[in-house]
């Protein structure tokens, strides 16, 4: 057997592709940006065919980085932006229209008209979902009935359904030559079309949001072999993992027991903590998920906090205000100031996730005086990344009646040590940043090494897991609980600005 694992980890803005090596430790990777496109305010979509170019530019980088060639990579295993919904052609590979990005929020209208029948919360027993923009049933829907044709393609099986995994296995493993239309159960508890408890397609579910079965892919383990690849760099490589990218980092951090949690900040911030082999429903606002099931064991569940813009926040600081030339530069502006100057930034551009749930709401930054300058908007942008972690905490700490004790964190923004500092601050509670910053990538690895055989068991991941850097609180509690009251103040503000 090979040295080597390798991850596809397909995310908002970008496809990477790493390779590790048996310690966990990368040994190349390579990135590539795609673009976002935004028709219409509150549109967010991606073209699926320069996202399959770029995982096929990644892939061949990587390997000639590092040397190696397919059949050096014992496994792969795919992380991936979840909910982002793809209706594709499975006679020409061709897909009906651009991915809707989970952002998307075109479909407000259909959560209305559902939510008025039976309430915003009447799948949440089955799907442990709220009725909600953000998940993948009412995006297939709108293409459905606004792609001339679709409909009566899908229902006649000639039109297949997937989120960004199922479409890149899908391509992988031969596409219109005999590709495998597989998700995992991850990637499936995201779609609010599968049971919770069966782990399987609801006939229910597929009635009320008017999604033909003949599209849907089979729903398997995030760790088994599901194909070979066939086509490109990765020709005859084993894929054998797939989880969506907050699970991935989930399984990357190693958090194996229930009560272990940990925080990705990305394009959005994504919490989740480990529950154990039974759904904990919450009460809180948060959402209740499949965390991974690895082959025949039973599946573990999760409670998560979904926050929609945290580093997109520093994005559009760069991109629509030009505050910054690149977003590593929002820390040295924003320590040009000793505190947020009284500036609280709310960035509900597509509404509020977790833990409110308002569609209705929009960004807004309040506080300002003549006194606010750029390094306050600077500040601001990124407290509201930590002020919204501890939303998010203090609803997963009521729903499980357990207090976090430490805070397992990854993803692009942890290298900012005064966000990381003040997230501390506000949590009052340790923050761990790992030795592997690239839990997604690893933790799909992981999948696929358990899907091998190349590791025999959670204890042999457990082995390579390690502290990088803490951070612990530093500031008074009663200041601390001041910036936070204040900034509650400032999201009530958001609500139902959308009539």
């Amino acid at each position: 057997m090979t040295d080597y694992i390798a991850a596809l980890d397909q995310g908002t803005t970008s496809t990477r592709f790493l390779i590790f090596d048996r310690a966990g430790n990368t040994v190349s990777s390579s990135q590539k940006e795609h673009r976002q496109i935004y028709p219409r305010p509150g549109w967010v979509e991606h073209d699926p065919a320069e996202i399959w170019r770029s995982a096929q530019h990644v892939i061949g980088d990587a390997l000639a980085m590092a040397g190696l060639l397919a059949k050096d990579i014992a496994a792969v295993g795919i992380a991936n932006q979840r909910e982002t919904t793809v209706l594709w052609n499975r006679k020409t590979g061709g897909s009906v229209a651009n991915a809707l990005v989970w952002q998307d929020t075109r479909v407000a209208d259909y959560v209305t008209e559902l939510a008025n029948i039976g309430g915003q919360h009447r799948f949440r027993k089955k799907t442990g979902l709220p009725l909600s923009t953000y998940f993948s049933a009412l995006k297939a829907r709108w293409l459905l009935e606004n792609v001339p044709g679709v409909r009566e393609q899908a229902e006649a099986g000639d039109i297949l359904f997937g989120t960004i995994d199922t479409f890149l296995v899908w391509h992988l493993t031969g596409g219109t030559d005999g590709g495998v239309h597989v998700t995992d159960v991850t990637n499936a508890s995201r779609t609010q079309l599968m049971d919770l408890q069966s782990l399987a397609w609801d006939k229910d579910l597929l009635g009320a949001f008017g999604v033909p079965a003949p599209m849907l892919p089979r729903i398997r383990s995030s760790a088994e072999f599901y194909g070979v690849a066939t086509q490109g760099p990765l020709r005859g490589a084993p894929i054998t993992g797939m989880l969506g990218d907050q699970q991935a980092a989930l399984v990357g951090q190693t958090c194996f027991q229930p009560g272990e949690a940990k925080n990705t900040y990305g394009t959005g911030c994504f919490l989740l903590m480990n529950t154990g082999n039974e759904p904990v429903y919450s009460n809180c606002g948060l959402l209740t998920t499949v965390a991974y099931k690895l082959g025949s064991q039973p599946p573990a569940y999760a409670l998560e906090g979904s926050i929609a813009i945290t580093g997109a926040l520093v994005q559009w600081l760069r991109d629509n205000l030009g505050l910054i030339t690149t977003s590593s530069e929002i820390e040295t502006l924003a320590t040009t100031v000793a505190d947020n100057g009284g500036v609280y930034f709310v960035p509900a551009f597509s509404g509020l996730y977790a833990p409110f749930w308002k569609d209705s709401a929009r960004g807004l930054i309040i506080g300002l005086t003549r006194y606010a300058n750029q390094g306050h908007l600077a500040r601001a942008a990124l407290e509201a990344t930590a002020f919204q972690t501890r939303d998010v905490v203090e609803a997963i700490e009521s729903d499980c009646k357990v207090p976090l004790s430490k805070l397992r964190v990854d993803g692009g923004m942890v290298a900012n040590s005064l966000l990381m500092q003040f997230q501390a601050d506000i949590l009052r509670r340790p923050v761990i940043r790992p030795r592997t910053a690239e839990t997604t990538a690893l933790g799909a690895a992981y999948a696929a090494g358990l899907g091998a055989g190349f590791f025999r068991n959670t204890d042999d991941l457990r082995q390579h897991w390690s502290i990088d850097r803490t951070w612990t609180s530093q500031m008074d509690a009663h200041r601390s609980d001041e910036l936070y009251r204040l900034w509650r103040r400032a999201v009530a503000r958001s609500f139902d600005w959308i009539e």
